[in-house]
C-alpha cells in the first residue's frame, strides 16, 4: 500500500455501527405523537405511508438521466406539515427530525479504532474528509456525539449536495473545494457500488473495507486495496507501514 496525503471516508458501515429501522408500526405510533405535538394529527398507519409516499414522489420528481440524485428529508417533513395546515419553522423541522432519527435507531457507535485511526492521520499531518450518503438533519448531530465532528477537514453529505455516490458530481464536489490531487487521495468505504465504483468513475484508489453493513458483492468492482473484515487496527497498521517504507 502506498501512503496519501489525503483520505476520504465513507461513514456508515465504514467508521460508524449503525442500525435503524423505519418499517415498525411502534416507531410510527411514536413518530404520530411527535407530529401531533406541534399541531399536525396523524394515525401511525397514515404518516407510515404518506411519509414514504413524499419520499417516492420528491426522488421521482428530482430523477435525473444517469444521475445518482439524493433528497433532503427536511422537504419531506415540510410537506408533512403543510398536509395539515401546519407552517413548520426551522426549529420544529430540526427536533422532528431527531425524533425520527433518534426512535428508529437501535444502535449508534463508532468501530473500535475509528477515532485513533483518525486523529492518527491528523497528528501525521494527512487530510481527512468525510463523503457520506446520509442526511445533514441528522449525520452533523451523529458525528458531534461521536466525539468525531471535529476530526475531519471537509464533510460532505450527499443531502446537502442533491447527489450522491457513486455519482461523479459528488466526488468532484469534494475535489474541487479542496484542491485534491487524485492521484494522492485513497477512498475508504464499505460499499463496493457506491465507495469504490464512485472512486473508480474519477480514478481515485479505493480501499474496501467488508463490514456486517456491506452490501451483497457482485457488481464486478474490484478496489485498489482490500479488507474482508472489519477491523480497523489493520488499516491503521497498513497506513503507518506505507509511512515508514516511503521514507526509506
Amino acid at each position: 500500500m502506498k501512503e496519501y496525503e489525503n483520505y476520504i471516508f465513507d461513514l456508515y458501515g465504514t467508521l460508524v455501527d449503525i442500525h435503524t429501522d423505519e418499517r415498525k408500526i411502534a416507531f410510527w405510533k411514536k413518530m404520530s405523537a411527535v407530529f401531533r405535538r406541534y399541531g399536525a394529527d396523524y394515525a401511525p398507519k397514515e404518516l407510515r405511508d404518506l411519509y414514504f409516499g413524499e419520499v417516492d414522489a420528491l426522488s421521482e420528481e428530482k430523477k435525473e438521466e444517469g444521475r445518482f440524485i439524493e433528497i433532503d428529508l427536511h422537504e419531506v417533513f415540510l410537506k408533512l406539515y403543510e398536509r395539515k395546515g401546519i407552517n413548520a419553522d426551522e426549529k420544529t423541522i430540526l427536533e422532528t427530525a431527531v425524533l425520527f432519527r433518534t426512535y428508529s435507531t437501535s444502535h449508534l457507535r463508532l468501530y473500535a479504532g475509528a477515532k485513533g485511526l483518525l486523529r492518527m492521520l491528523k497528528e501525521k499531518g494527512k487530510r481527512v474528509f468525510l463523503l457520506s450518503n446520509a442526511q445533514e438533519l441528522f449525520t452533523l448531530k451523529e458525528l458531534k456525539d461521536l466525539g468525531i465532528l471535529e476530526d475531519f477537514d471537509g464533510i460532505f453529505i450527499s443531502s446537502a449536495c442533491g447527489f450522491k455516490k457513486p455519482d461523479p458530481f459528488f466526488f468532484d464536489a469534494l475535489i474541487k473545494r479542496y484542491g485534491l490531487n487524485v492521484k494522492e487521495s485513497l477512498m475508504i468505504g464499505n460499499d463496493l457500488y457506491s465507495d469504490i465504483q464512485g472512486a473508480d468513475g474519477v480514478h481515485m484508489d479505493s480501499y474496501y473495507i467488508r463490514s456486517a453493513l456491506s452490501s451483497k458483492e457482485g457488481s464486478g468492482v474490484k478496489a485498489t486495496y482490500r479488507q474482508d473484515h472489519m477491523d480497523l487496527s489493520i488499516l491503521k497498521r497498513k497506513i503507518l507501514k506505507s509511512m515508514e517504507e516511503s521514507r526509506i
